[in-house]
């Protein structure tokens, strides 16, 4: 890569807030001059392609570079409260929210999130940098355990982000409710989360959708209950790091797990509940109330497998249950 001299800032020029971040920032004089690069315009700047290179997603913040270094993200918005011109405005904004690493893991997905609503509301695409749109979601949850799925599963999780498609399976499901899940079971109702019911071969129709704003993998449910109007439980999966995803319900709560390939199945195994807040995952403590949970999967051949979920509580055993079957029809 070519040498730079002076600070590069790597922006989004369709947020509101990057590009007035961009305008208004100002660097002490004696880190040189200050480079601004519309990451939308200027795809093929080789500094753009050293960002690629080391897998730094645009739209999930900008980038400074500096004297052989690249800042991301929080780590962004920290140089910038650490080097930016003291009586500038917004060096002072970042000088209050960021000067820490504390402060800064609250603030920052906040503020990350409030971009990402900005740009939906603009209805504007997004930047790209790492082709994500071509590679599936799951492939980076899997990590080194993606080529040895089932072909099943590479079907069931081979929706890629920031595009609009579905997948649908069908199949019946025995769903049992009890314990403290069964108390609590006119709050699910009301927040459409697990359906709190216990009932035998209930038909049920799950649709897996990508959309074109996130890189979320949605699970829209349906199930059939014999004395009840179809009930649509439906939630997404975003990846927190590596193999560690929440599955975000209705009003932000959520179930944090890792996932797991063993060689015969997959695996979701419990690691807390939280509240998510514009991206923020809060927790929530929890599972000594509700109990924790756990999921698998389990490959019966190419076009269906079988599947498990259960909550177990430490005083109450099993409080929640549903398994069944499905098998892919578009």
């Amino acid at each position: 890569m070519a040498s730079f001299s002076g600070v590069y800032f790597i922006y989004d020029g369709e947020c509101p807030m990057c590009k007035s971040a961009a305008y208004a920032i100002r660097i002490k004089k004696k880190f040189g001059e200050l480079h601004l690069i519309n990451a939308r315009d200027h795809g093929d700047h080789s500094l753009i392609k050293s960002i690629n290179t080391l897998g730094y997603d645009l739209d999930e913040g900008m980038v400074i570079y500096h004297d052989g270094a690249f800042h991301h993200g929080k780590s962004a918005l920290k140089f910038m409260a650490k080097y930016g011109e003291a009586k500038n405005g917004f060096s002072a904004f970042c000088k209050s929210m960021f000067w820490s690493d504390t402060i800064s893991a609250v603030t920052y997905p906040w503020m990350r999130g409030m971009r990402n609503w900005l740009l939906r509301r603009k209805s504007a695409p997004r930047i790209d940098n790492l082709n994500l749109k071509s590679q599936p979601i799951f492939k980076s949850i899997f990590g080194d355990d993606w080529n040895a799925l089932p072909p099943v599963f590479k079907k069931h999780y081979a929706l890629c982000p920031y595009a609009d498609n579905q997948i649908t399976v069908e199949g019946t499901l025995d769903t049992y409710c009890g314990g403290v899940i069964k108390w609590f079971s006119p709050m699910f109702w009301m927040v459409k989360g697990i359906p709190p019911h216990t009932e035998k071969n209930v038909e049920t129709t799950v649709h897996f959708k990508s959309d074109k704003n996130t890189k979320a993998f949605h699970f829209n449910r349906v199930f059939h209950f014999k004395n009840r109007a179809p009930y649509n439980f439906h939630s997404r999966m975003m990846q927190v790091r590596d193999n560690i995803v929440v599955e975000v319900m209705r009003y932000g709560f959520g179930w944090k797990m890792s996932y797991h390939w063993d060689g015969d199945k997959v695996i979701l195994r419990h690691k807390g509940y939280v509240l998510n807040a514009f991206g923020h995952f809060i927790p929530l403590p929890m599972t000594w109330l509700l109990g924790r949970g756990y999921a698998e999967e389990i490959a019966i051949d190419g076009n269906s497998f079988a599947m498990i979920t259960h909550i177990t509580h430490p005083i109450w055993g099993r409080v929640y249950e549903y398994k069944g079957q499905f098998k892919f029809v578009a």
